[in-house]
């Protein structure tokens, strides 16, 4: 599996559209691309995100492993607080 990226121009702007990738192998022998899903206009954190839980399933020994997109051992962000009257 892999990411893969479309480029669209809308309003005079570039946007960049991704969706995961699988490629397989049907009976004739002959390799095709599937998409498995759609994610859509993503930031760069993100995107190192899926790429490393696509990292994480081997193929080869048709083992997977579950990962966390945010782990506990990264600090969250704090939201700023809205002071009410």
């Amino acid at each position: 599996m892999f990411l893969r990226s479309k480029k669209r121009f809308k309003d005079g702007k570039q946007h960049r559209y991704w969706s995961i990738v699988e490629n397989r192998r049907v009976t004739d022998g002959r390799v095709v691309e599937r998409q498995v899903l759609y994610l859509g206009e993503i930031n760069d954190a993100q995107k190192a995100a899926w790429c490393k839980a696509i990292e994480v399933l081997d193929e080869d020994e048709g083992a997977s492993a579950q990962v966390a997109l945010f782990p506990e051992d990264r600090a969250i962000r704090d939201r700023p607080r809205i002071a009410h009257e």
